[in-house]
């Protein structure tokens, strides 16, 4: 194989791995969810236990993927409600029979629908977390005022990610990602009315992906609004 072909299939499949990341479709999707339990097992858990979520809470995520990790929400309280929102219809059904269980009982539901225009009543969370989405985000301005309409009063809103200095090394994020350090997230959610309650660097175990050992760190920034 010549080299340029090579650099051209190698170019593909890293538009085709950030489409997938972005939205999710078909069977590829449903691996892709798979695969991104995964490679965020660690970075889910600390979101979690930021979120620390407790009896009579309403929490909403953005962008849930197949819903993996719900059950490490739900099993805490039985007071304790929860919404997935994404607008991968692959993953919202993947979510729904993979926590079949917690929505026949009443505590989870699950949804297709885009984080800029969500079909919820003002102030119906008093706690929003996000995992990996803020990259997509076309307008980030709009999608927090959204997120401000539907979050309680003195709600919290999570957001984790990976940071820059990281994420510029994968060959697929130049493809419809917007990179954000610890800074920018800060700057962007003050500026849009937040307060900064908690923004942490955490480091992770290397991860293997094919055969390659990558560095792994989150971003996790916990904000309040008023």
């Amino acid at each position: 194989m010549g080299k340029t072909k090579k650099i051209i299939m190698e170019e593909a499949l890293a538009q085709q791995m950030a489409a997938q990341l972005r939205q999710p479709s078909g069977q590829a999707g449903v691996q892709t969810g798979e695969w991104m339990n995964r490679g965020n097992v660690h970075m889910n858990i600390a979101t979690l236990e930021m979120v620390n979520a407790a009896a009579n809470d309403t929490l909403l995520e953005i962008g849930m993927g197949n819903g993996f990790f719900v059950k490490d929400i739900l099993q805490k309280d039985a007071s304790i409600k929860y919404t997935g929102c994404d607008f991968s219809e692959v993953m919202v059904s993947e979510a729904e029979k993979l926590n079949a269980e917690w929505i026949s009982k009443g505590q989870a539901k699950f949804i297709c629908a885009d984080v800029a225009d969500l079909p919820f009543d003002d102030r119906s969370f008093n706690k929003i977390f996000t995992v990996n989405t803020i990259y997509f985000w076309d307008d980030a301005t709009a999608i927090l005022t959204e997120l401000k309409r539907v979050l309680k009063k003195d709600g919290t809103l999570i957001i984790s990610l990976r940071p820059k200095h990281l994420m510029q090394n994968y060959p697929f994020t130049k493809y419809g990602f917007t990179l954000f350090t610890k800074a920018d997230v800060v700057q962007l959610l003050q500026a849009n009315g937040f307060t900064i309650v908690q923004a942490i660097e955490k480091q992770e175990p290397d991860f293997d992906l094919n055969g390659e050992i990558i560095k792994m760190e989150c971003l996790l920034i916990a904000a309040a609004y008023k």
